[in-house]
């Protein structure tokens, strides 16, 4: 359920402490703009409540009795028109193992709660809390529709890439690593646009190299992009290409957007200067992308979307199939096995 014009977002706050469910409540209604609904003490709780009361956001906890708040929102994530996940715990520091986890399974974002709950902890809660929620609540949107869908484009020539470009959101990085993994050595470079909190990029970026047994690098203003560099952009940051006489390199910017890194701006300027690139949209809530790979496709640069089925929340891919700019549609590792059959088959 998304919010009516004139209806306030409703939340459902999860928290094993009723201190801390009402220290959230408070903050989270005192401007008047957004309203708790529910309120749940354990994850077991939580997916009661989420689905009888079909709130647009969950503030969760991740540490608590039954059922943690990870296992949770993994199935939370599972209802009809899931709502946003922040998760609001003392183990989701920047950076940490649990703030990745949290993304993987499906929450949006992350604040970090230090275990005293002092009053400064409340503080800078009550400074970073409200704006991310309004933030998720507009980006959240109406579900991609379910009537019928456009024609892909048959592209039966192309460019030969010189770039893949990637966007996710709320389930991505997972699916952001099978892809790669499945798309075996690049001959090209790859950037990859995935919603996330200022601070996540490194750690991202080294499960990344981890998980593909080559570097991925958190992207920088202006560094260039030689073949098969994975450069990730950092949260809080915007990234486009530019091109210079040695190639291709990157900006880092903002442009305005709500989301960062934004998957439409990096699309878009693909579209703008590259000669040819493939532009793949994974898992993720809300509609960043669609525009971008329609620059894209314009431009005849062909355009993979993961299958609905396969994501954790299915907005963003789900956009950009109902517009009818999917060449191909499946899950990551699919998809990665088409990039690396196209790449094989192209001159270069």
């Amino acid at each position: 359920m998304t919010p009516e014009a004139g209806a306030l977002p409703t939340v459902l706050v999860v928290d094993d402490s009723s201190f801390m469910r009402l220290a959230l409540r408070q903050i989270i209604e005192a401007e008047g703009d957004l309203r708790v609904v529910g309120e749940a003490n354990d994850g077991i709780a939580a997916i009661e409540a989420a689905t009888r009361l079909r709130p647009d956001l969950v503030v969760m906890d991740l540490a608590m009795p039954r059922l943690d708040g990870l296992e949770a929102t993994r199935r939370i994530m599972r209802l009809p028109a899931p709502p946003a996940v922040v998760m609001v715990s003392a183990h989701t520091r920047d950076g940490s193992a649990d703030a990745l986890a949290a993304l993987d399974h499906g929450a949006v974002d992350y604040l970090w709660k230090d275990s005293d709950l002092g009053g400064a902890d409340l503080a800078r809660l009550d400074r970073a809390l409200r704006p991310l929620l309004r933030r998720w609540a507009a980006e959240r949107g109406p579900p991609p529709s379910a009537g019928p869908v456009a024609a892909p484009p048959t592209l039966t020539t192309f460019a030969p890439p010189q770039l893949l470009v990637v966007g996710a959101s709320t389930g991505g990085p997972d699916a952001v690593g099978a892809f790669l993994e499945a798309c075996g050595a690049l001959p090209i470079p790859c950037v990859v646009a995935q919603h996330m909190p200022v601070g996540l990029a490194p750690s991202l970026a080294e499960a990344l190299g981890r998980r593909l047994g080559r570097r991925a690098a958190v992207a920088t203003d202006g560094m260039a992009l030689p073949p098969g560099l994975v450069a990730v952009l950092p949260g809080g940051w915007d990234g486009v290409l530019v091109r210079r006489a040695s190639g291709l390199a990157l900006r880092l910017l903002e442009t305005g957007t709500t989301m960062h890194p934004s998957v439409d701006a990096l699309f878009r300027s693909a579209a703008a200067v590259a000669t040819g690139a493939v532009g793949v949209v994974l898992s993720g809530m809300g509609r960043d992308g669609a525009e971008g790979a329609a620059a894209m496709a314009a431009r005849q640069m062909p355009i993979l979307a993961q299958a609905p089925a396969s994501c954790v929340v299915a907005g963003m891919p789900g956009a950009v199939i109902a517009a009818g700019l999917a060449l191909a549609v499946g899950t990551p590792a699919e998809l990665g096995a088409r990039v690396a059959s196209m790449l094989v088959s192209m001159p270069r």
